[in-house]
């Protein structure tokens, strides 16, 4: 297995984890920036791209698209299975409306 395809799948994981936060970030009013949720979700995110770009070892080029597209797949995996619209919690005042 050549390391690039790992690292570009992390870099791919990683886009998509920033783009998901950022797109939740202002999506919602009200919503704080917690550094170590961030950090750690952005990491989360590298870590299944590397590895979706692991399991289909096909070129360079495609090991990032498919770690970002790893992570969305995952997420919308997790979605319909928890039957809930967002990973992210919102906060109390925007469930009320």
């Amino acid at each position: 297995m050549d390391w690039s395809i790992l690292i570009l799948g992390f870099a791919g994981g990683m886009v998509r984890g920033l783009v998901g936060f950022i797109k939740h970030q202002y999506s919602y009013k009200g919503v704080g920036f917690k550094i170590p949720y961030f950090f750690t979700m952005v990491f989360l995110s590298g870590v299944v791209g590397m590895l979706v770009a692991s399991i289909f070892d096909i070129g360079l080029i495609f090991a990032f698209i498919v770690g970002y597209a790893g992570g969305d797949f995952i997420e919308n995996v997790y979605k319909t299975i928890a039957k809930k619209p967002s990973l992210y919690s919102l906060p109390e005042d925007l469930l009320k409306k």
